[in-house]
């Protein structure tokens, strides 16, 4: 069975950019069978994986929004939830490299678009592709801790209401009333509910936390 967009996505825009750089930048690694071999030597820290991460945050941005990738994107810097304060080399090239994707997601509306964009900005010189490149990402970086729950907004409406949501830990969608009732049920401690004219509305009580999007 397919997991939740928000999980299976980054693998489809991974293949889907190797795809589009194999076919309109430069040939990729390919294993016997003729399919590209994503996991070949020589794909990391260069122009490969500048366009990756580019291109993926974008396709982050374009599905769920640019709160949301910013957030997964510097989740992704780390494994297993395990955070400090000690700076990952490459992590300077990565966050630099995903804000780039994420500002020209919001010219496109394919993922062709988007990686023409993205190319057209590594060529000019937009992408970090090198260590040892000075510029440095200003943007918010490292997420210290994770707390117990800790869910995020993945969908929302025309006029910004919150209306669908993911459990980090627990890798789980909720729709905002089954959200809600949890909360109420005291199922996600630093969360509680306002009630407006239009309903009920979610949101995070932990304001200290930068990586929150719930407001």
């Amino acid at each position: 069975m397919e997991g939740p967009k928000i999980l299976t996505l980054m693998l489809e825009a991974r293949l889907e950019v190797y795809q589009l750089i194999d076919s309109h930048y430069k040939p990729m690694p390919k294993k016997p069978d003729g399919s590209i071999d994503e996991y070949a030597k020589g794909l990391g820290n260069n122009d490969i994986d500048a366009l990756r991460h580019a291109y993926v945050s974008g396709r982050y941005t374009m599905e769920f929004g640019e709160a949301t990738a910013d957030i997964l994107g510097r989740m992704n810097e780390f494994k297993n939830f395990k955070f400090g304060d000690k700076e990952i080399p490459s992590e300077n090239m990565d966050l630099w490299n995903n804000s780039v994707g994420r500002r020209y997601s919001k010219k496109v509306k394919t993922g062709k678009e988007l990686f023409d964009f993205l190319l057209k900005a590594l060529k000019a010189g937009e992408l970090i592709i090198d260590l040892k490149d000075k510029r440095k990402y200003k943007g918010e970086k490292s997420i210290k801790r994770i707390p117990k729950s800790f869910v995020i907004k993945i969908k929302e409406t025309n006029t910004g209401a919150n209306i669908e949501f993911f459990d980090v830990r627990k890798k789980v969608l909720m729709t905002k009333e089954n959200f809600i009732l949890a909360i109420k049920q005291g199922k996600y401690p630093g969360y509680a509910v306002r009630k407006h004219q239009a309903g009920e509305f979610p949101y995070s009580t932990r304001d200290r936390y930068s990586f929150n999007n719930l407001g």
